[in-house]
């Protein structure tokens, strides 16, 4: 229900930082923030009261959040904002500290009092200073959402919290256990969304493949993605954060049978050395991965593989790390990221021995990145004289060009694809097929060559 005049004076602004997961979290508290009355606005820098959305997974990303925050603290002296609520991960994960080290917050709200936004926004409109945390199951595994991706493209999660316990890891800490949001629900909200102009959606956990067990006592992946793709006017969907030991034959089944479901997998291995795997309190070794990546390429042809590493590891050998970078350049993985392994208060991995100085783990990252470039740039190289289809996200007015994406690149972390177009029509979400003419790193360049009347 709306409210009155009061709340539709005040303009509320949202920054949402860290992975795509704490973004479906941040839509949902802007929908029940509009709901309520309040005036969103894109840049919550010219708003009344900042929802800074942090993220506090790995030590960079923390960085990032306290940056974010002190920029609006300062916003706050100067006037120009009167309010700054702090949600998220980092909120849920560090609760005193943030309200003590911050005084500028006048709200510090953990993940499970997220559907108390609104009521918390009043609260602070009336000069209450708010600390509020509650049970990690109370956020909401669905529901309405204001959508601040492209309008074509959005997110569906599909569980929350984590049960792997990687030994690196504090998101079972900072989430809770994992919770699979139950199918009929999720297959609402994708038509939901589907309803609203959404073509390509990108299915995420921090899990994928884990998707049903709690609920339904078996792995329910292949199942939802097949009642997803019977959605209409749905065009793409693609899966992120497939566990190596949960991709089964059946998922990879139903990858290659369904045409709506993109022939793209993000596969995070994190490390190829059985030891540092176990230390990691991963499955698998160097033999199962190579037969892993065998079969899934196998099965369905012309895939794109993703997968993320970490270097320096406690007790990661120059042996061990050698091993690591033979194996990538024997993969020629599609899309690579690789980080710095990050000791992270409160997990296993931060009080083992072998901990390695930052400047031999940054190397080591870096080792790994230059190695990928090279099989990138030769992949793209590869690419020139091909048709691709692309989706159109928008205009490059430096470049006076177009920009878009192949069903190969997830949205944000993959590359683009720039091309020219005699139209000066052309919109975002729409398909078309464009001649790749050159390359430039991790990025093509084309021409369009024919479009689609979709």
């Amino acid at each position: 229900m709306k409210k009155g005049m009061f709340e539709m004076s005040i303009r509320v602004g949202m920054v949402s930082l860290g992975c795509t997961k704490n973004q479906v979290d941040a839509e949902r508290m802007l929908y029940d923030i509009r709901e309520a009355g309040y005036q969103l606005v894109s840049d919550a820098a010219l708003a009344d009261i900042a929802v800074i959305n942090t993220c506090g997974f790995i030590e960079s990303a923390k960085q990032e959040a306290i940056d974010t925050i002190l920029e609006f603290a300062t916003l706050k002296k100067e006037g120009r904002i009167k309010k700054i609520v702090i949600t998220g991960c980092l909120a849920e994960r560090y609760r005193e500290e943030v309200s003590e080290l911050i005084p500028e917050a006048d709200a510090v709200v953990g993940i499970g009092c997220n559907s108390d936004i609104v009521s918390i926004l009043e609260k602070i409109m009336a000069d209450e200073r708010i600390q509020a945390f509650g049970d990690k199951e109370n956020l909401a595994l669905t529901g309405d959402r204001v959508q601040t991706t492209l309008s074509f493209s959005s997110y569906l999660k599909i569980a929350e919290g984590c049960d792997n316990h990687c030994s690196y890891c504090a998101i079972p800490y900072i989430r809770g256990r994992f919770r699979s949001v139950p199918m009929d629900e999720l297959i609402e909200e994708a038509k939901r969304l589907v309803s609203n102009g959404v073509r390509e959606l990108n299915v995420i956990a921090q899990d994928t493949t884990r998707y049903g067990v709690d609920l339904y006592g078996r792995l329910m992946l292949p199942e939802l993605l097949t009642e997803l793709c019977k959605i209409e006017q749905l065009k793409w969907i693609r899966v992120l954060y497939c566990y190596p030991e949960r991709v089964t034959d059946e998922l990879l089944d139903v990858m290659a049978r369904e045409e709506k479901i993109v022939k793209y997998m993000d596969l995070p291995i994190q490390h190829c050395d059985g030891e540092i795997l176990k230390r990691m309190n991963r499955a698998g070794d160097e033999k199962t991965l190579r037969e892993l990546i065998k079969k899934i390429r196998t099965k369905v042809p012309g895939i794109t593989l993703r997968t993320t590493l970490i270097t320096g590891f406690p007790g990661e050998t120059e042996e061990q790390f050698g091993k690591l970078a033979e194996f990538v350049r024997d993969m020629k993985f599609d899309r690579l990221g690789c980080f710095a392994y990050s000791a992270e208060e409160k997990t296993p991995a931060a009080d083992m021995d072998g901990q390695l100085d930052e400047d031999v783990k940054q190397r080591r990252a870096d080792v790994i990145m230059e190695q990928q470039m090279i099989i990138a740039v030769k992949k793209n190289k590869e690419l020139v004289g091909s048709t691709l289809e692309i989706v159109i996200e928008g205009f490059d007015r430096y470049g006076e060009c177009y920009f878009g994406r192949s069903a190969a690149d997830a949205p944000e972390i993959d590359g683009k694809i720039f091309f020219t177009s005699p139209d000066k029509r052309q919109i975002p979400g729409k398909f078309v097929k464009v001649k790749i003419t050159d390359m430039l790193d991790y990025d093509l360049i084309g021409e369009i060559a024919d479009e689609f009347a979709k």
